[in-house]
C-alpha cells in the first residue's frame, strides 16, 4: 500500500534531481546567500513592476532547475506551481511561457511542499516521468494584496512576518540522484480562532503540530529519527508554540527543529518575527537543505510547509484564519 493510515503517502523510487532558486536583495544578504542560484540587488528584479519581478523570479528558478539537469521544457510532463497572488497569476503566466502542461495549486505558504508531494505522487503512480514543482512570492506584491502597499509605510507589530522575495523549483523523476523523496503527509485545515493577520506564526503553529504528529504516528517513526524537522514560516512567534503543542503530545522536537523563516534572514535584518511566503520554505529547502542532503551532511529530514488560507475579504469580515501544513520526507541516497 502506498497509503499509510489516513493521510500519509509513501513513495518507492522517486528522486529530486535538481533544484533552482532565485532571490531578492535582502535574502541574498542573509546567512544562506551563497546557496542561491540567482540573486537580484533590487526588488524590481530589473522589471517594470513588482508583479513582473515575481514572475521573473519563478522563471529564473525553473530555468536554473532545467539547466542543471540539461533538459528543456519539452522533457517535462507537468508543471505544478503556485504563489500568493490572486488566481496564482505568477504561476499562470510562467506556465504560459514554458508551455509545459500545467496544474496550478494554491495552499498559501504551504504550496512548496504541496506541489512537491503531488508531483512525487504523480511520478510514483506512473502518471508522469518528470515534473517540475515551483513556487514564488515577493514582499511588495504580497504587501500590496494582503496589507498595504509598502509605499504607505504602515507600522507593524513585532509578531508580523516578512514575505520572502524569491522562488524555488524542483525537478522530480524516477532517475536516481542523491536526494530521494520517500513520503509525504497531507495536512488537515486547522483553525483555533486567531483573527490577527499580523500574527501568522500563532495561527499556523497548530496546523504544523497536527501534521507532524500525524506523520510520526502513521509512519511509526520518532522525532529523533530525523536529522531535522523543518517548518515553513512559523517565525520566532510560532516556533515556540509548535514545540509546546507537540510537547503536550509527548513529542519533543527541541533538539532538531528549525524554521525556514528564521534561517533565511540574519537576526539583525529588519524582518520583524522572521520570513514568510511561498518562497520562504522553497528557497531554504531547494537552495540549502537539498545541497546538504546531496553531500550527505544530512541523511533524513522532514520539511513541513505551513500556510494561512486567508484572503483580504475574509480578514475585513473579521473571519478567523484557517491554516494547513504539508510535509515531505527527503533522504540522502547514494547515486548509482
Amino acid at each position: 500500500m502506498k497509503l499509510l493510515g489516513r493521510q500519509t503517502w509513501q513513495f518507492a523510487d522517486v528522486f529530486l534531481n535538481t533544484a533552482g532558486t532565485a532571490v531578492g536583495p535582502l535574502e541574498s544578504e542573509g546567512p544562506l546567500g551563497d546557496f542561491y542560484d540567482k540573486a537580484y540587488n533590487n526588488l524590481h528584479c530589473n522589471e517594470k513592476n513588482w508583479e513582473l519581478a515575481e514572475r521573473r523570479l519563478m522563471e529564473d528558478a525553473v530555468s536554473s532547475c532545467l539547466a542543471k539537469a540539461k533538459l528543456t521544457e519539452k522533457d517535462i510532463n507537468f508543471f505544478l506551481a503556485g504563489d500568493l497572488l490572486n488566481q496564482i497569476v505568477s504561476s499562470n503566466y510562467t506556465a504560459r511561457g514554458n508551455e509545459i502542461p500545467f496544474l496550478g495549486i494554491f495552499g498559501a505558504c504551504s504550496t512548496s511542499m504541496e506541489s512537491l508531494a503531488l508531483g512525487a505522487a504523480l511520478v510514483d503512480g506512473g502518471y508522469a516521468d518528470r515534473i517540475i514543482a515551483a513556487v514564488s512570492s515577493h514582499n511588495a506584491t504580497a504587501e500590496r494584496q494582503f496589507r498595504y502597499p509598502t509605499e504607505y509605510g504602515g507600522q507593524k507589530p513585532d509578531t508580523a512576518t516578512f514575505t520572502v522575495t524569491g522562488a524555488g523549483a524542483a525537478l522530480v523523476s524516477r532517475e536516481r540522484s542523491n536526494v530521494k523523496l520517500t513520503g509525504a503527509t497531507i495536512g488537515k485545515v486547522k483553525d483555533l480562532g486567531i483573527k490577527d493577520p499580523f500574527d501568522m506564526g500563532s495561527a499556523m503553529a497548530p496546523a504544523a503540530a497536527d501534521t507532524i504528529a500525524a506523520h510520526l504516528n502513521e509512519t511509526g517513526t520518532n522525532a529523533d529519527d530525523y536529522d531535522l524537522i523543518v517548518t515553513g514560516d512559523l517565525s520566532g512567534v510560532g516556533s515556540p508554540i509548535l514545540k509546546m503543542l507537540l510537547q503536550e503530545q509527548e513529542i519533543d522536537i527541541s533538539s532538531n527543529h528549525r524554521d525556514c523563516g528564521l534561517m533565511v534572514y540574519r537576526p539583525d535584518q529588519p524582518v520583524f518575527a522572521g520570513g514568510s511566503g511561498c518562497a520562504c520554505s522553497a528557497v531554504v529547502t531547494y537552495g540549502y537543505l537539498v545541497k546538504e542532503l546531496e553531500k550527505g551532511n544530512l541523511n533524513k529530514i522532514l520539511v513541513v510547509a505551513t500556510g494561512a488560507l486567508l484572503n483580504p475579504t475574509m480578514v475585513q469580515q473579521k473571519e478567523s484564519i484557517p491554516t494547513v501544513a504539508h510535509a515531505v520526507v527527503m533522504e540522502h541516497a547514494k547515486e548509482v
